[in-house]
């Protein structure tokens, strides 16, 4: 079924130049069009459904610290395991003290990914070596970047895989501040608020909704 993303603003790149009154078709896993709302609802309205968005759509972010942030932290089971190990993702000597299995590393992989779709990331930077992480990651849909390759997602084009994310809308009178490379800037800590300007509204991988914010 096509979808037809309608946004406040639309960006072809992270950075590229804004588009208001923009929408994105998408058919499938794929993007089918990109451009005025009004023209691609006179084309597609009929045999789409329609998602407005009250933000900013863009390719999303890509995240280089992915191999450490899925196989070498460890991010706790909230409720289950707070009061023993607390809500924090543990590293180093922490890590080291627990009795990691690798379908345990794969649980807590699961959790960090759920975290980092909820911050608009589309891209990760592998590879990885563990076993049950690799199966999270490919279940995922998340596009997987070799290590030295592009930074940045992929810009949103025709006919490219439909990844993208949804942030607020930002002040547009105001300078555009560069993203940071993880979220809050630092690895490991997915779940560190990024500010309201870069607050995710939706996360689509692959065509698919993986991601609203309540």
């Amino acid at each position: 079924m096509l979808t037809i993303h309608r946004a406040r603003v639309v960006r072809r790149t992270p950075e590229g130049e804004p588009l208001p009154g923009h929408a994105l078709v998408v058919d499938g896993d794929r993007i089918a069009a990109i451009g005025p709302y009004e023209e691609l609802l006179a084309e597609y309205g009929g045999r789409a459904r329609v998602r407005e968005w009250d933000g900013e759509l863009t390719p999303g972010r890509h995240e280089p610290g992915a191999r450490t942030l899925l196989e070498s932290v460890y991010h706790p089971d909230d409720p289950y395991e707070v009061d023993e190990l607390g809500s924090a993702p543990l590293t180093g000597e922490a890590v080291a003290a627990l009795e990691m299995t690798d379908t345990r590393w794969g649980q807590s992989a699961r959790r960090a990914l759920q975290k980092l779709l909820a911050t608009g990331t589309t891209g990760l930077t592998g590879p990885f070596t563990r076993p049950r992480v690799r199966t999270v990651v490919s279940r995922s849909g998340l596009r997987v970047l070799p290590p030295g390759g592009p930074a940045a997602p992929p810009p949103l084009t025709p006919g490219a895989r439909a990844d993208f994310a949804v942030f607020a809308a930002p002040d547009t009178s105001a300078p555009r501040a560069a993203a940071p490379d993880t979220p809050g800037g630092e690895p490991g800590t997915p779940d560190t608020p990024r500010g309201e300007r870069a607050r995710c509204l939706a996360t689509v991988i692959a065509g698919r909704l993986v991601h609203r914010r309540a």
